[in-house]
């Protein structure tokens, strides 16, 4: 059994400007003017510095951040980071690859200026696996991106340096994106929320309007709920889809019972580990003893869901292999790494199967509707085995097996992304033995974040949310 101390925990949380506030009670200090904004990002600065040696979560330091004028806007003087596959002027993107050298980004990419209009302050960029395939924030030739909990284990990917930060209490927040679960996969490794939006619900990412089926969402991981409903009421102030229904602020919990249903186990036939099967059915215990009613639910995917999804991966590797150049002129695919080499090769030898495999994942979302039927919302396991080690997922373990354990852990998430639906990871009520965090999903129809929301916010309310500080 892993034991919690000095040489395996780290964080930051300390009696500073920061202290212990979530990005909504930082930014309420700030209005007050009990902190300053110049303060919040002197202190993350300072927190980032006393843990960064150990976590090697940050790609790039903003020179001279200087904290917005005063926007209004929900996160205020906030410190945050962006993760280094989204543009921010000034700072090089290079998406976590070392395939290429990049320049520094002319101009925000449409995300980066929608998250600036909340008021945050941006410190720096955060590291994430290259090009974001892996569940894991690990690489060839440099130093893992680890978990604040535990040194020793994986922070999760693709947004891994943002939710290590956040976990470690660094910053408050920080942005994550998610194209199969890479915002809900590393809030579930670290101990945090992770929501992710419906498609359209945020602007849409500059490379994913470019394919044929967008998997992309961007957000953010938080420590707290009113966190992610607060991004999510900003962002809708900055732009809002006329295509969704408004959401509005969410503030709580709703009275409204709802009808949920749970699943232990993949719809693909992955079973889930015993403490992940041991974390959702505790959660429908909880939920049941609120008054909400839970019941058993089969997901009626397609068989070839995970092996049609893996090919639209390893297009995705195909396709960055190509154009690799518009990223960099000294790109060269043969410098990416084991993970996406091999999605590549694979990939290569299933073109021929494209058009179907697009046709086929494009009508998940019919099955998926059909087992929302007479449901509100769907729970499941965000991931079908507790946190790796370093080194399971590393990108330098033989493809057909890395792509092997890959398969038998991310299991659940990707079906919310092919089908454009919100997901939201909360923290479970119990961990692993050895103390780690484990995340469970509630998923909804599209537009549903709202009563994602308040089931996450009840949830937080009964139980409050374990945080690393208090090992």
């Amino acid at each position: 059994m892993t034991t919690f101390d000095e040489r395996t925990m780290v964080h930051a949380f300390r009696d500073d400007a920061l202290g212990e506030h979530d990005a909504v009670g930082l930014a309420a200090a700030i209005r007050r003017g009990e902190v300053s904004a110049a303060e919040a990002a002197r202190d993350a600065q300072e927190r980032v510095r006393a843990v960064e040696a150990r976590l090697g979560a940050v790609q790039a330091y903003v020179e001279s951040p200087a904290p917005a004028a005063d926007t209004g806007g929900a996160f205020a003087g906030v410190p945050t980071f962006v993760k280094d596959n989204t543009d921010y002027r000034g700072l090089p993107t290079g998406h976590g690859s070392a395939a290429f050298r990049p320049g520094a980004a002319r101009r925000h990419a449409p995300f980066a200026r929608q998250f600036l209009s909340s008021g945050v302050t941006v410190l720096g960029k955060t590291r994430l696996p290259e090009f974001g395939f892996s569940p894991t924030t690990e690489y060839e030739g440099a130093e893992p991106v680890r978990n604040p909990w535990h040194t020793g284990f994986s922070a999760g990917g693709s947004s891994g340096g943002s939710a290590a930060l956040v976990a470690a209490g660094a910053v408050p927040i920080a942005h994550a994106n998610d194209g199969g679960g890479s915002i809900r996969i590393p809030a579930a490794c670290c101990g945090l929320v992770g929501l992710k939006p419906t498609r359209g619900r945020v602007v849409a990412n500059a490379q994913s309007r470019q394919l044929p089926l967008d998997l992309i969402s961007d957000g953010i991981v938080s420590r707290s709920v009113r966190d992610a409903a607060a991004f999510l009421a900003a962002a809708e102030t900055y732009w809002k889809n006329p295509a969704l229904p408004p959401l509005g602020l969410v503030e709580g919990p709703s009275g409204q019972r709802l009808r949920i249903g749970f699943l232990l186990d993949s719809p693909n036939g992955v079973r889930s580990d015993d403490a992940t099967r041991a974390a959702v059915t505790e959660t429908v215990a909880t939920l049941e003893r609120l008054g909400h009613t839970v019941e058993p639910v089969e997901l009626g995917l397609d068989p070839s869901f995970t092996d049609d999804f893996l090919t639209y991966w390893g297009m995705l590797s195909f396709l960055l292999g190509v154009t690799g150049r518009t990223l960099g002129s000294d790109f060269d695919r043969h410098r990416m790494d084991g993970l996406s080499r091999g999605l590549r090769e694979e990939y290569l030898g299933k073109w021929r199967r494209t058009p179907g495999v697009l046709r086929r994942l494009k009508r998940t979302k019919q099955a998926y509707a059909a087992s929302f039927r007479g449901l509100d919302l769907v729970l499941s396991p965000v991931l079908a085995h507790t946190t790796p080690p370093i080194g399971h997922l590393s990108p330098t373990v033989p493809y057909p097996t890395l792509i092997e354990r890959i398969l038998a852990y991310v299991a659940f998430t990707p079906v919310n992304n092919v089908v454009g639906t919100p997901s939201i990871s909360v923290p479970a009520a119990s961990a692993t033995e050895d103390g780690l965090p484990i995340g469970v999903m509630f998923s909804g129809r599209p537009g549903a974040e709202r009563k994602l929301l308040e089931v996450a916010f009840e949830l937080e309310a009964d139980r409050p949310f374990r945080r690393v500080q208090d090992l």
